[in-house]
Formats: structure tokens, C-alpha cells, sequence
């Protein structure tokens, strides 16, 4: 604040606020108004400041100011400062608070620190300032919260004191001091280190060393700590030194002990240090002899003629134990069982035996057999180790032969006897046939084959007496052996039995046994046959057996409620055997379908499933379609019902709930109804839960919403453009009424000056009105019927005969019907769409006729559509009555049902085009609202009038329509049916093309419903 006093000299000083730091530097001007002899700077404590000092200096600039400057400004240089100036007896004066603060400082902070796990750290931070600052901690980036972890706490000066610190507490914490009064902040980070006491893990606590043989033994210790400890190891506390004996790795944590010894055997110690703390474990060496066999031969011995002993010996500290094995056989000591017969393993029949006498271990046979032949395996075993050898023994037998003795073939058909032989020495193989060697001169249907074991002997049968006994000879050095092998005719397989047949509406399943005989070979098919009782021709079809058997087979394509008979055969390699007696049965009547076999099968996302079903009997009517449902087994509610083709052989089911079981039925049907449900139950797979740290990223919550807004300005821009399409407003409308310069919706259009038809929507929001006549043929007129006219179902068919005239049908029930009488063109377009069903095409360029063509033949009449376009009469009170109608309206209005789309008509071709004279003939002019008013009988409904107030619009409309259609018409009175209507259709359907145009009054909107033909005949009109 400045004080002045009311003097003749006037003093000011600048700056009028002063406000400083610790340490910072100021000064201030005394300027003074008027003629001042002295100008002088006080204390605050009253006293003068005198000139010339280091910390504070006073400097007269010139007769009017004077600078008062502070250097290094402290605590003690606040206070109030006054200049006085003076010229005699006049003085005046003014003053300054000079207000001075300490910056937020940190006096001590130190980073890093360190301290042990699990004590109490007190993390140092002290700040001071003018006022005192309020202290915070952040760790992470995060304020700490105190009230949740009970372990932090602030002290009275500041510090954090963290009790039990733990290593996950370690990282950077923020000290920030702040003073709210001036917004001042600063901060500073330390660096927390938690240094944590050793641990040692022992890799094996206890080891075995095998002394003697220069082996070298590595104990080890893991030591987890922080910093990282350092090992060393002890014995008998002495430190242990790297040398010949001992080696250690890099970081101590492995001592190896080379060419250990039994005097090595003992407990090491493992030693771990760091700034924490020391730890200390213990590891026990014990030192072993490892077993050793020193004696072990390999033996020859002969089948039956003598027995024969295996020995093994071995060495090792403590003594080893001595086992003998044979394959997967291992004897144990005195055992004497027939090992090497399996099924005698535990009879004692005294073939084996085994004896050990300290080192030594024997193993006896005592009938030596070819199956004894092989390698034998003895094990020496201690505590610290184990060794193996193997021993081969050999067993010289005669040959010994295997293999089927009976093989069946037919003539013609070659057969393969194999002899199988196993022998040792090896031998040789010769094949006889009644005491001739084969192959002979006499025999050429003979051939061998040989292989290191056995020998194929292929016969090709020519006649019976290639049929009987083939002997097989095998010889070695050790002795012979024969085997008589025989060759026997094959025959056809019998019969199979007919056990059971249950029949359907078009198929049946045949349950039969197996022939009794195969005739030898494998049957390899099965025929079955059927046809209508009495009937003389068999249908047949013939199956695959199978490897497992085959005793059901399914016949199709037969007819509901007939009687069959039905037969079965066998087939081998040699032929076809007998049939069957024939089974009768009689199919079931035309029914619902079979139930179809469900098979599910999950999708690799886990709560998809893909159910496959096979189609069963159809019930003998074709399946038209599938039913699938499905629900949650503990929901109440089905999911809507699904229909499939009759083609179709799967569902995917997709966006199922995680981990729920579901049920699914399938349902046939045909014209007869639905079959029973097929039904599968399963179980989704569990939800997938997230990956801790993966790299997927979500979207963000400014994408999701950028995303959204995108999405709503495209919504609203397709909103506009539908409303500029279809009911002439919105923002693009105005754009095209304004800048573009196109003709608005309460303009009178080039179109509806050419006579093109177009729907206006109705924005007084009256009813839209439909003309049709009770003669129209279209689709469904009856109603009632299966096929009567939906949402998808259009008003009109496109080429269908419909009566000229039409039927006014308001689309409410309360809306007064409108019309305005009017003749329409014969080729009025061939569907019409309802404004509220379908939006308005684009406007398109009347076409101009090409001349006309004498070889262009005039085309029926009937080909021009009979239903003319419609034009909104919503909005008129009064209505103008049809031109010729005689009848009111007899029946109440029917809503039109909505059309999806317009039908397009086809471009007229060239020369498909007649000349407008052509063109007139079909064409009559529309009367103006003045001229049919005229011709309104008095009777007249005063419902069907419209006043004098309203009639201007609808005059525009129908006058616009009149003079197009005069300009180009021609009165005839020759009927529609006789007149060449062909090229006046391609014409006029181009103008016909439904095309926008908007009348607005501040009343209503009309639209006009020229009728094709006057009303001449008795129709009834419809309101």
C-alpha cells in the first residue's frame, strides 16, 4: 500500500507492490512532483538509510527521484520503506511494503538410499520455505495412499517412513513440496534401494563321489540376494583356495572337487555375504566305489543236447548287487519258473536257476530251447551306481515251419501258400508235390518265391487236380523238418437269413445274419433285392461288407403303403451264392419324417457350435424344410426358431454364452407334418480369460468416442438425403432450392407439365389415397386366400390384364376419400409403389419418337398396364366425384398393402417407337377441375365435393396434366382394344416413370389418380 499526504509536493514510488524472494534483488524509484530539496529513504524502523552501502543503496538520480536498492534481499529487509521529500517547511512522503518469501528449497534429499529389507526406512527429504510448504509422496507416479497401506506413514518433519520394507517397495519416489498461497511447487525424486540379506538354495544336499577312478565331483550352492552376494566355501572352517584340488566358476556359486577320493567324503560348507547380511548351508559328500563288471562271455549252445551256465562278475564298494534280465524278463535270485514259456512263468518245472555268491552271479538253463537264443543282460547295482553289460547267447535248432495249412482258391485264380521258417544255421526251402520237386518241367502254373524266412509257393488252379497237398521241406545243418500244406476249391458263400425288416414310408432297414459259409474266401459284397409284391422286375443294390461285419443295410426309394418283398445274396471271390426266401412287408403310409441324427461339433472360438444332421426316412413326401431350435438348458425361453432349406445339412450357431450347456432340437417336415425333434445336448467351452501383458491393445476412450461421432453425422446425412429423395425437405433440399436453383416442393415441375406422374409425401400427414376398380385382376383379388398380398406382396403384376377403371381406397379409416375425375394414357406404368412403401425414383428425360416404321406391326392392346399412378388427395375437404361414376361406394376402404420396390420399366428400343399420331389414338384429354365440375350431376354425394377455396391447387395439377396430354392427343372413339398400343407403350412408359413433384397450399397436398379410360360401364368405385 502507498500512503500520500495531502502536500504541495506529491511523491510516488514505483513499483507501488513489492514482493521478493530470499536472495533475490530489487529496487525502487521515489519520483516527486514539484521542487524538492531532499528526497531520503527510511527504514522500518524509522531510522535513515544512509548512502553507499553494500546490501542496500540510496542513489539521487536527479532534483525529482530517487532509487532505493536492495541487494541479496534476506528475512530481515521486509518491512515498510518510506521517501520523504522536502523544500523547506513542505515535506511529503510515501511508502512500500516490501514483502519478502523463501522459495521452495531442499535442503537435504539424497538419492539414492539404501536401506535392508525388512527394517523400518525413514526416506529423507527436507524442504523449507516462507510460509512452511506442505509435503506429499508419490511412488509410481501415484500419490501414496496412507489410509491403504498402514506401512507408510509422513513424520512431523517430512519424512516417509516405510515399516518392514520390502524389495516390491524399491523404486523412485517423488518428495513435492508445495505452498498453496502462491501455487509454488517443486519436487524431488529419490532413488529407494532395498538391499536384501542372502539365501541359498542347495542344488542336492547330499552327493555321492566315485573315488578311484579320477572323478571329479561339483557341489553347488544358488545364493539369491542385493546386491549380489559373494560364495565361498569353508571345510572344517577353513577356507577353501583354488588350486589342483579345488576350482570354482565365476561367481563361487560351484566348487568342483577333482579325482575325488575317500578321504574327500565329508560336509562343505556354502558362504554368502553382501551389505545385508551373511547366510550360511551345509552339503555332505559321501565318496562310493562305482560297480564294475569285470567278467561276462558270450555262449553257443545246441536245442535239447546239453545245458548251459551264464556268469557275471563285478566289482564295486559297497557290494554290488547282480541281476539277470532277458528282454522284459527279470529273474530274480533261485528262481527256477519256465520263463521262456509265458503262460508256465509260474510253474516249477526247474528250466532255470540263479545263483550269486558275493561277486559272482550265474545263471543255469537246463534244457536249452531255440526260444532261449538271444541277449541277456546283467546288471550290477550299489547305492551310487549302476553297470551293464550284455551276453549273446546262441542256440543252434533245426528248422522249425509255421503258417496256415488250409488255403482255398478256384480255378483260374492264383493262391499263395506261404512256409514260414525259423532256423539256425539258415535254411534252405524246397516245395513237393506227391514226391516231385516243384518247380518241374510238367508244371506251369507254379511258381516260388523266397525270402530270407520264408518261401511262397503261388498255384494257379487250371483243374481239380491242382486241388490237395503241397509239402513244404526246410534244411539246416542241425537237421529237417517238412509240413504238408493243402489247396482247396473255394465255392460260393450260402445264404445270408433275413432276420428282420423294418420298414418306413420310403425306405426300410434290413437286419440279416451272416452266411454260414463263406465258401472260404471273405465274402466281400452283399445284394440286396426288392420290388413290389406281384410285380415281376427286382430293383437290386449291392453293398461292401465291412471289416467288422455287416448285419444291417438300408434300402431306399420306395413308395408309402406298398407291399415289397425283399431278398439277399452273398458275393465272394469265387461268384455270387444262393439268395435268400424272400421277406414281405409292407412300407408305412405317407407320415412326418424320421427324426434326423444330430452330430455337434464346437468351433475353434469355443462358443460357436456347427450341428450336422443326417436325413432319415422322409415319411414318403419330400422334407420342404428344417426347424432348429435351441435354448440354454437353464433358460426358460427358446431361441427364435430357424428354418433351413431342404437341401441343407448344418447350422452354425454362434454367440452362444461361455461355459452353458445348451440344448438343440432339429425337426423335420414335409406336407405331412413335422417329424419328432432330433436332439443334441453339449457344453460351451469356458471363456478365455486375458493375457497379463500382452501386446493386443483395446481402443481408447477418445477413439470409441471419435468412432461415435463419425458414425451419428453419417446417420444424420442419410437421414437428410432419404428426406430429399423421398419427401422433398431437409438440409440437401434447401441447398438445391437456394444455391442450386432447383425447383422446390411448392413449385409446379417440368414433369408434371409433360404429364409424368409422381408421388408427393403427404406432410399434412392426411391419408394417402389408392384407386382400383372391383374388376382388377390382381394378385390374390379374392382375399382370404393362402396368397393374399403382404409387405413384399406388390399392388400390381407388371404385365397382368387389369380392368380401366379403377377403385379409390383410403389408406385410414376416418380419411374422406378423394378423386378427381380424369382420363389416363393406356400405358400408364406397369407397378405402382405407394409413397409410404417405396422413395421416388429420379426424374428421367421424356423420350423423344423416332419416326415411325410400316414393318413395325401394332402391338394388343392389352399389353399396356391397367393401373395408372397415383397423386395425393390428402388434404381437400370437399372431393370432386369421379367423372362417370353412377354408384357410391358400397364396401369400406382397404389399406393398400405396401410395394417393396417400383417396377423398372424396359427402355423402349428405336425402333419400337411410333410417331405422335400414333400415339394420340390411345390417348384422350384430361378435363380441367372447371370443365368436370360442370358436368356434376346435382345429386351428387357432397362428400365427393370440393369448395371453391381449395380447388386452385388441384386446377394447377390437372390443367399441367391437360395440356401434355392435348398436345399429342387425338379424340377417337374407336375402343382401347382395337388400337395399336405397342409403340405407344414404350413411349409412354419412359414418361410414366414415377417423378417427385410437390404442390404445397397452406391446406393440402393433392395427389391426382387420372383413370386409364372413362367410366362409361357400371363399375362399382371403392372408397
Amino acid at each position: 500500500m502507498i500512503g500520500v499526504e495531502e502536500v504541495s509536493l506529491q511523491v510516488d514510488i514505483t513499483p507501488a507492490q513489492a514482493e521478493i524472494s530470499v536472495g533475490e534483488s530489487k529496487f525502487f524509484e521515489c519520483a516527486v512532483v514539484g521542487d524538492a530539496k531532499e528526497i531520503d529513504w527510511y527504514w522500518p524502523s524509522g531510522e535513515k538509510i544512509l548512502a553507499n552501502r553494500q546490501d542496500v543503496s540510496v542513489t539521487r538520480n536527479d532534483e525529482s527521484s530517487s532509487t532505493l536498492t536492495i541487494y541479496n534481499a534476506g528475512i530481515d529487509n521486509a518491512g515498510v520503506y518510506k521517501c520523504v521529500a522536502r523544500n523547506g517547511d513542505q515535506q511529503s512522503q510515501a511508502t512500500i511494503n516490501l514483502r519478502i518469501y523463501q522459495k521452495l528449497t531442499f535442503t537435504s534429499a539424497p538419492s539414492p538410499q539404501e536401506f535392508n529389507e525388512g527394517e523400518d526406512a525413514n526416506i529423507i527429504c527436507d524442504v523449507v520455505s516462507l510460509p512452511p510448504p506442505k509435503v506429499i509422496w508419490k511412488h509410481k507416479g501415484f500419490k501414496i495412499q496412507m489410509a491403504k497401506d498402514v506401512r507408510f506413514r509422513i513424520l512431523a518433519n517430512n519424512h516417509l517412513q516405510i515399516r518392514s520394507i520390502k524389495k516390491t517397495d524399491e523404486g523412485e519416489y517423488t518428495c513435492e513440496g508445495l505452498i498453496m498461497a502462491r501455487g509454488e511447487i517443486a519436487f524431488k525424486v529419490i532413488k529407494v534401494i532395498v538391499n536384501v540379506q542372502p539365501t541359498i538354495r542347495i542344488r542336492q544336499a547330499e552327493l555321492n563321489g566315485t573315488a578311484d577312478i579320477g572323478q571329479s565331483v561339483m557341489l553347488a550352492c544358488d545364493a539369491d540376494g542385493y546386491p549380489e552376494p559373494t560364495v565361498t566355501w569353508a571345510r572344517n572352517n577353513v577356507i577353501l583356495e583354488s588350486g589342483d584340488k579345488y576350482s570354482f566358476n565365476e561367481d563361487g556359486s560351484e566348487m568342483t572337487i577333482r579325482d575325488v577320493q575317500k578321504v574327500d567324503e565329508g560336509d562343505y560348507t556354502c558362504i554368502a555375504k553382501n551389505k545385508a547380511g551373511k547366510s550360511e548351508e551345509e552339503l555332505s559328500l559321501k565318496v562310493f566305489v562305482k560297480p564294475k563288471i569285470t567278467f561276462l562271455e558270450n555262449q553257443t549252445a545246441s536245442e535239447l543236447d546239453e545245458m548251459v551256465t551264464l556268469t557275471c562278475d563285478a566289482t564295486g564298494d559297497p557290494t554290488p548287487s547282480i541281476v539277470w534280465s532277458f528282454g522284459h524278463r527279470v529273474f530274480t535270485e533261485g528262481e527256477q519258473a519256465s520263463w521262456t514259456r509265458p503262460e508256465k512263468h509260474k510253474s516249477l518245472d526247474g528250466n532255470v536257476l540263479v545263483r550269486s555268491d558275493a561277486r559272482v552271479s550265474s545263471l543255469t538253463l537246463k534244457y536249452v530251447q531255440y526260444t532261449d537264443a538271444g541277449e541277456y543282460l546283467c546288471s550290477a547295482r550299489n547305492p551310487i551306481g549302476t553297470d551293464a553289460q550284455t551276453m549273446y547267447l546262441e542256440v543252434r535248432y533245426t528248422p522249425k515251419i509255421q503258417g496256415s495249412v488250409a488255403v482255398y482258391t478256384w480255378e483260374g485264380n492264383p493262391a499263395n501258400i506261404s512256409c514260414e521258417v525259423r532256423a539256425h544255421p539258415s535254411a534252405s526251402i524246397t516245395w513237393f508235390r506227391d514226391g516231385q520237386q516243384l518247380p518241374s518241367s510238367n508244371t506251369t502254373n507254379v511258381k516260388i518265391f523266397n525270402a530270407p524266412t520264408v518261401s511262397h509257393l503261388e498255384v494257379t488252379p487250371e483243374s481239380q487236380n491242382d486241388f490237395g497237398s503241397y509239402n513244404c521241406t526246410a534244411t539246416n545243418a542241425i537237421g529237417q523238418e517238412s509240413k504238408e500244406f493243402l489247396l482247396i476249391p473255394a465255392d460260393v458263400p450260402s445264404a445270408p437269413s433275413v432276420e428282420e425288416v423294418e420298414p418306413y414310408s420310403s425306405t426300410a432297414q434290413v437286419e440279416f445274419e451272416e452266411p454260414d459259409s463263406s465258401g472260404g474266401v471273405p465274402v466281400l459284397k452283399y445284394r440286396a433285392e426288392w420290388r413290389p409284391k406281384g410285380h415281376s422286375s427286382w430293383a437290386q443294390r449291392v453293398y461292401d461288407a465291412k471289416d467288422g461285419g455287416l448285419s444291417k443295410i438300408t434300402i431306399t426309394g420306395l413308395k408309402p403303403d406298398t407291399m415289397y418283398e425283399v431278398k439277399m445274396s452273398a458275393i465272394n471271390g469265387k461268384g455270387e451264392g444262393d439268395s435268400s426266401a424272400p421277406m414281405v412287408f409292407k412300407t408305412e403310409p405317407v407320415r412326418e419324417p424320421t427324426p434326423p441324427k444330430l452330430e455337434g461339433q464346437l468351433q475353434r472360438k469355443g462358443n460357436s457350435l456347427k450341428v450336422n444332421w443326417i436325413k432319415q426316412d422322409d415319411g414318403g413326401s419330400p422334407i420342404m424344410h428344417y426347424l432348429v431350435r435351441y435354448k440354454a438348458k437353464s433358460g426358460a425361453d427358446w431361441k427364435p426358431e430357424i428354418r433351413l432349406p431342404n437341401g441343407s445339412e448344418y447350422v452354425v450357431l454362434s454367440g452362444l454364452e461361455w461355459d452353458t450347456e445348451y440344448d438343440v432340437y432339429v425337426v423335420a417336415e414335409n406336407q405331412q407334418g413335422k417329424s419328432q425333434p432330433g436332439m443334441l445336448s453339449f457344453r460351451t467351452s469356458p471363456e478365455p480369460t486375458a493375457i497379463p501383458g500382452s501386446d493386443a491393445t483395446g481402443l481408447g476412450m477418445g477413439a470409441i468416442a471419435g468412432i461415435l461421432i463419425v458414425v451419428f453425422v453419417l446417420l444424420l446425412v442419410g437421414v437428410d438425403v432419404t428426406c430429399y429423395f423421398i419427401n422433398k425437405c431437409g438440409l440437401l433440399m434447401c441447398i438445391a432450392v437456394n444455391i442450386c436453383g432447383k425447383s422446390g416442393p411448392g413449385a409446379k415441375s417440368k414433369d408434371m407439365e409433360e404429364g409424368k406422374a409422381a408421388f408427393t409425401t403427404d406432410e399434412s400427414k392426411e391419408p394417402i389415397v389408392e384407386v382400383r376398380t372391383e374388376e382388377e385382376c390382381t394378385p390374390n383379388h379374392d382375399g382370404g386366400v393362402p396368397g393374399e398380398p403382404n409387405e413384399t406382396t406388390p399392388l400390381t403384376e407388371p404385365d397382368s390384364p387389369a380392368s380401366e377403371s379403377t377403385t379409390l381406397t383410403s389408406s385410414t379409416a376416418t380419411a374422406a376419400p378423394i378423386t378427381a375425375a380424369a382420363k389416363a394414357a393406356p400405358s400408364a406404368p406397369p407397378s405402382v409403389p405407394t409413397p409410404d412403401s417405396a422413395p421416388a425414383p429420379s426424374p428421367a428425360s421424356p423420350p423423344q419418337p423416332s419416326p415411325p416404321k410400316a414393318n413395325a406391326p401394332p402391338a394388343p392392346a392389352e399389353a399396356a398396364p391397367k393401373i395408372a399412378p397415383l397423386v395425393d388427395l390428402g388434404d381437400a375437404a370437399p372431393a370432386v366425384p369421379l367423372a362417370n361414376a353412377t354408384e357410391p361406394p358400397k364396401a369400406p376402404p382397404r389399406r393398400a398393402a405396401p410395394s417393396p420396390a417400383p417396377a423398372t420399366p424396359e427402355p423402349p428400343k428405336p425402333e419400337e417407337r411410333k410417331a405422335p399420331e400414333n400415339e394420340a389414338t390411345q390417348v384422350e384429354a384430361v378435363k380441367s377441375p372447371s370443365e368436370t365440375a360442370k358436368n356434376l350431376p346435382p345429386t351428387q354425394n357432397p362428400d365427393f365435393q370440393i369448395d371453391a377455396a381449395n380447388t386452385d391447387l388441384a386446377k394447377d395439377v390437372l390443367e399441367a396434366v391437360a395440356k401434355q396430354a392435348s398436345d399429342t392427343a387425338v379424340e377417337t372413339t374407336s375402343p382401347p382394344t382395337t388400337t395399336p398400343a405397342h409403340d405407344e407403350k414404350m413411349a409412354i412408359e419412359e414418361k410414366s416413370k414415377p417423378k417427385e413433384v410437390e404442390v404445397k397450399t397452406t391446406v393440402s397436398e393433392v395427389q391426382a389418380v387420372p383413370n386409364e379410360a372413362a367410366q362409361t360401364n357400371a363399375n362399382e368405385s371403392k372408397a
